[in-house]
């Protein structure tokens, strides 16, 4: 499973490739590194790089995925994105989800119920489509009046992130 991570700012994908008890090998973007990592404590790790040991601290942030991760030289911010983080995001940002007239999938999930059919009018906040995704419902809202123009999707499907689900003909003005 394929892990966003950003550290101070810097995006990086971070892949586990294989284990073997504490021997790791991990891709960081398209780098591969073979790391030894053991937890000594809590929040704390010994990692082994070409024959060199570094000592990590990790402190939880109080946020969920937000640490401080401290070595013997540098601290940094690090923000650990996940499916579940970026559909949060998507979810309270808005604009990522829907354009207004398109409602998009942020994840993958499974359809629910659809309240509304092609050529129907529908008014500002009325549901569109109720997805489930990571054991929560999230109901779509209409951002604008106007006519279903398509539906995408049908009670049952299971859908991809980023599919286009329904598409609103806003009302002229």
């Amino acid at each position: 499973m394929a892990l966003d991570i950003k550290i101070d700012g810097r995006l990086a994908r971070v892949s586990e490739l294989k284990r073997d008890n504490h021997l790791y090998t991990i891709k960081v973007d398209d780098d591969i590194y073979e790391i030894d990592a053991l937890k000594v404590g809590e929040g704390i790790y010994s990692l082994i790089y070409k024959g060199k040991s570094y000592n990590i601290e990790m402190i939880d942030n109080g946020s969920p995925r937000h640490y401080t991760v401290n070595s013997f030289h540098n601290s940094y911010e690090v923000e650990i994105i996940d499916a579940q983080t970026r559909y949060r995001q998507s979810r309270s940002k808005g604009a990522a989800t829907d354009s207004g007239n398109t409602i998009t999938s942020p994840m993958p999930g499974k359809v629910v119920k659809i309240p509304v059919s092609v050529g129907e009018q529908v008014v500002a906040g009325q549901t569109l489509i109720i997805v489930s995704a990571m054991k929560m419902e999230s109901e779509f809202k209409a951002k604008t009046n106007g006519t279903v123009k398509s539906i995408h999707a049908a009670e049952g499907d299971t859908i991809d992130a980023n599919k286009v689900l329904v598409v609103i003909e806003p009302q002229a003005e």
